[in-house]
């Protein structure tokens, strides 16, 4: 069974501990992360990947509700709190569930069982055939053949992936999670949490950016950036 990546927000050192004690009853919950402070949280987001987000709404710096907002791409996120006032407020955001403190085992229980649901209707791919050198991917009800090395980049939007070619593009309802675990890739590379790259589209690197053939700049996250120029042989 593959693990639902799931991290922890709360201020409060006791009301993490409260979730992780819930959380290890489940097999397929694993705790990769548990901050106190919301600014980690969301730098943590931003690079790297996490299906599933417990959050307390009442924070210092920034509230639960707020990173929610912040986040241009954002995992599931189940809202902890201890009132019920701000339930309106969480679903008019996109929050997937809303748990009140005390949170009851029951609850709890069935709460992440929605979310595997939902989160394996997301990785669901629409990926229909692989071979060494392309793929076929199903897109406007038809199916498509990408040959490998013409894709520049992908970039997931939401429930889709969007390939980029040199002079055109396709959407498909997939993850970035899902193709990496269906497709053996020689020459890509994925450089933050929304982008896999072709390594043989790279035009340049500057800082943090790498600028492709296409002249699109994507941001490198910090953690890739030593990987990647090792990929391309810059030492």
């Amino acid at each position: 069974m593959k693990t639902i990546k799931t991290i922890i927000i709360d201020d409060e050192p006791l009301a993490i501990e409260v979730i992780e004690n819930l959380a290890s009853q489940i097999p397929f919950l694993e705790i990769i992360g548990s901050f106190q402070h919301p600014l980690d949280a969301i730098l943590f987001l931003q690079n790297n990947e996490v299906d599933l987000v417990f959050c307390d709404i009442e924070m210092p710096q920034i509230n639960g509700l707020e990173i929610v907002k912040f986040l241009e791409k954002s995992p599931i996120f189940i809202m902890i709190t201890a009132y019920r006032d701000f339930a309106i407020d969480s679903f008019e955001v996109g929050v997937f569930d809303y748990l009140v403190k005390p949170v009851r085992m029951d609850r709890f229980l069935k709460a992440v069982n929605k979310a595997k649901e939902f989160i394996g209707l997301k990785s669901h791919s629409e990926i229909q055939q692989v071979n060494d050198d392309r793929i076929f991917i199903k897109t406007e009800g038809k199916l498509v053949k990408i040959l490998l090395h013409e894709i520049v980049y992908i970039e997931a939007q939401g429930d889709y992936l969007k390939f980029v070619l040199k002079d055109q593009s396709y959407s498909t309802q997939a993850t970035l999670k899902s193709i990496e675990e269906t497709l053996v890739f020689q020459s890509f590379f994925r450089v933050q949490r929304s982008f896999i790259i072709n390594l043989e589209a790279v035009r340049s690197i500057h800082g943090n950016l790498v600028e492709l053939t296409t002249g699109t700049q994507i941001s490198i996250a910090p953690n890739k950036k030593e990987e990647l120029l090792r990929l391309l042989g810059i030492k």
